[in-house]
């Protein structure tokens, strides 16, 4: 069992930046990928950002110059730089890695951004 422990949401006005953490709890199995999901109130939840064992990233378009998706492996954490945020971001951001096969979830971390 993995936990996924997230940190850094919070509010802030359009423009502005936060940067979000997220590490998995213990060692012992491999994180094949790791990133980002959020889900707005009354929407689904979407992926923003993946970052895979290679190296390989991959982002929504919606957020694609804006956002900077990045891993430490050896501390199994993953961060995501967001910048220029909109209110349109505006939403629970949900760590997710893949150890092992298994998909694991965080509890979510709330972003608002006021206009």
């Amino acid at each position: 069992q993995v936990t996924l422990v997230e940190s850094g949401g919070g509010s802030v006005q359009a423009g502005g930046s936060l940067r979000l953490s997220c590490a998995a709890s213990r060692s012992g199995f491999t994180i094949y990928a790791m990133g980002w999901y959020r889900q707005a109130p009354g929407g689904q939840r979407d992926l923003v950002a993946v970052g895979l064992r290679d190296g390989t990233t991959n982002y929504a378009d919606s957020v694609k110059d804006r956002f900077t998706i990045s891993r430490d492996n050896a501390k199994r954490t993953v961060f995501l730089q967001m910048r220029s945020l909109q209110p349109e971001d505006t939403a629970v951001y949900y760590c997710f890695c893949n150890a092992d096969g298994i998909a694991y979830w965080g509890q979510g971390t709330q972003v608002t951004v006021s206009s």
